[in-house]
């Protein structure tokens, strides 16, 4: 659905002054699939992590202080406002000041949004590799992003105008220092793929086995360099001057999107992942990884088998009724909880993409440059968290997600146990096919940003990687369960765990550790028992917040010490009105009403001293 507008009368069509007069976005009026994309357009403009609702997600004041524009990245300021422009993001074109950037840009349409799913693909593409990864990103969101954009994006895995094949022969004669006629008997000029960071080339070693190159675009490590020192400028401002930036913490997402960038584009690493993960998943017999080939690879070209098969989305209906869907289902979906769960890493891309039927109807898992990791105790709540939802347990879900997480001064955790509860409530009420347990933790994530808890990142990847998990299961079998399929791997889960945890390395450190103990136990054992016959041994308490209890008893004692004193002094003056004496004042005995006087001074002074006190206290509490 696209965007309408309740456009003003104007007699000036250039973007930056019809946005000034339209307000920012509040005319702006977005139909629920329109919503879906702008939130998903937000999200793809500030680095994965920016804009959730149209219109009103990132709300920029008036009132903020424009973002100071960097000259030297001038050029890129009128992309990026180009792009917020022509989706729907004037507000934040407007409330960042990149609109001068715009003014005189003929090319800008006079009314944002609007645009065909397939001119965003083409303009993240013009755009260069940091947004086409961007929209890759974006092209793995279904809960973000509407159909129509998804399958237009998807284009972008693969589908991307690949560089010169002269630049692809100098960049592998480089890096393996010698000739491409001497390294390889063939090598095709026409990439099988081209995606954002690299292209991919089929060719045949000198000894007959077939591999694929994956080529690295060239340049592309300072483009990227560049990109994000812009996308960290406006996060930078986003955060110091929206609610949606602090509370969300851009410029933490768009470092981490930065660190992801950079694993990326050293396939010395992605070799790496491959061989671990092959050694991971060996016993999953159904599942391939191919193998790198070590002299032939360097940090900027990865040679690797040639897998012989077909993308999944490429799968016709003939071979569906020929392969067994639902075990491959199964067996990926162990495979990957087996590496999150167990392993401590895991394929983090696993889109359709990147998943290939062999020709022996087998499992192909392809580019490991994007991992994620996950340490002992962040996979023992992550299991915690899988159970928990799959067996419709908010309130457990709750309890874990807030242990190991963040959690800011305006934490809710009222609100937040609530709104888990409610959403893992109405996951497990929906039907077998509309379960997803990856959206469930997605939408778990937003919720504790929302009410003011930074959950892991590691919690949003996985949530990322088990929807993506649930659209390749839905391909391989319609009737695949993954809710079923975490409870029926749960025990296998955490026998592997007992397993791994019972190592040869864990029983000698834990052999190691007794025998300390047990060698000093005799001599601490000494040093106690003396203590106890020479009276020496001492107990000592830390009472939290000892010292505020004891300030707050201190003041107690002033007040009440002072309240005797008062009162002590207003007995005495009513005795002394008894007695008559040559001094007096109004008619009175003068010495009782002095008496009368004073107390009555110290009592109004211990009572502003009182709300004095009190307010300061507030004030304390309350910063």
């Amino acid at each position: 659905m696209k965007a309408r507008f309740a456009t003003p009368a104007r007699d000036d069509r250039r973007p930056a002054l019809w946005a000034r007069r339209v307000g920012l976005s509040s005319y702006m009026q977005i139909g629920t699939g329109g919503q879906a994309f702008h939130r998903g357009a937000g999200i793809l403009t500030l680095g994965v992590g920016a804009c959730t609702s149209a219109g009103a997600a990132c709300p920029v004041s008036r009132e903020s202080p424009r973002m100071k524009l960097s000259m030297q990245h001038l050029q890129r300021y009128q992309q990026l406002a180009r792009l917020l422009w022509k989706y729907g993001r004037s507000d934040v074109v407007v409330g960042i000041g990149m609109e001068d950037a715009i003014e005189d840009d003929e090319s800008i349409p006079p009314h944002p949004g609007g645009a065909s799913p397939e001119e965003l693909a083409d303009d993240l593409e013009a755009m260069g590799p940091t947004y086409v990864k961007l929209g890759q990103v974006l092209s793995s969101r279904p809960d973000l992003v509407p159909a129509p954009y998804i399958a237009a994006l998807s284009r972008l895995h693969d589908g991307v105008k690949p560089f010169p094949f002269e630049e692809v022969e100098e960049i592998v004669t480089r890096e393996l220092g010698v000739r491409l006629s001497k390294a390889f008997s063939d090598f095709d000029d026409v990439p099988l793929a081209a995606a954002s960071l690299g292209q991919v080339h089929a060719a045949t070693l000198r000894d007959g086995r077939p591999v694929v190159v994956k080529v690295q675009r060239p340049g592309i490590e300072k483009q990227i360099a560049e990109d994000m020192e812009v996308l960290g400028e406006i996060a930078e401002w986003l955060d110091a001057h929206t609610e949606f930036g602090r509370r969300h913490r851009l410029q933490l997402i768009i470092e981490e999107f930065r660190l992801v960038l950079k694993q990326e584009l050293d396939y010395e690493l992605e070799a790496n992942n491959l061989r671990t993960m092959a050694k991971n998943l060996a016993g999953f017999k159904r599942l391939f990884v191919p193998q790198p080939i070590a002299s032939y690879s360097t940090r900027r070209v990865l040679t690797m088998e040639h897998v012989r098969g077909r993308k999944l989305t490429a799968l016709g209906p003939l071979t569906s009724l020929e392969m067994r869907g639902g075990e491959l289902a199964e067996e990926l979906f162990s495979a990957y909880l087996k590496q999150v769960l167990v392993d401590g890493l895991f394929h983090a891309d696993p889109h359709p993409g990147n998943v290939f039927l062999t020709s022996d109807h087998r499992i192909a898992l392809l580019d490991f440059g994007m991992v994620g990791t996950t340490t002992p105790e962040m996979q023992e709540n992550l299991l915690k968290i899988l159970i928990a939802v799959s067996e419709g347990k908010g309130e457990d879900a709750a309890t874990v997600v807030i242990g190991m997480s963040q959690v800011a001064e305006e934490f809710d955790e009222t609100s937040l146990r609530r709104r888990i509860s409610q959403l893992v409530i109405e996951q497990r009420d929906r039907a077998l096919g509309r379960f997803n347990v990856g959206r469930t933790l997605l939408e778990v994530s937003e919720s504790a940003a929302r009410d003011g808890l930074y959950v892991p990142s590691e919690l949003t990847l996985l949530g990322k990687t088990l929807m993506q998990l649930d659209q390749i299961g839905k391909i391989l079998d319609p009737q695949f369960d993954p809710n079923a399929a975490i409870r029926r791997n749960a025990t296998e889960i955490l026998a592997q765990r007992m397993r791994k945890q019972a190592s040869q390395g864990s029983m000698l450190n834990s052999i190691i550790e007794l025998r300390d103990f047990v060698t000093a136990l005799p001599s601490r054992l000494n040093r106690i028992m003396d203590g106890v016959a020479n009276s020496e041994l001492e107990l000592k308490v830390r009472a939290v917040d000892a010292g505020l209890v004891m300030e707050g008893l201190q003041k107690i004692a002033n007040r009440i010490a002072a309240g005797v004193i008062l009162a002590a002094l207003i007995i005495g003056a009513s005795l002394l009105m008894q007695v008559q004496t040559s001094f007096t004042l109004w008619g009175y005995p003068g010495l009782a009403i002095l008496c009368f006087l004073a107390a009555a001074a110290g009592g109004f002074w211990l009572v502003i001293g009182i709300f004095i006190q009190d307010h300061k206290d507030r004030r304390k509490s309350a910063r």
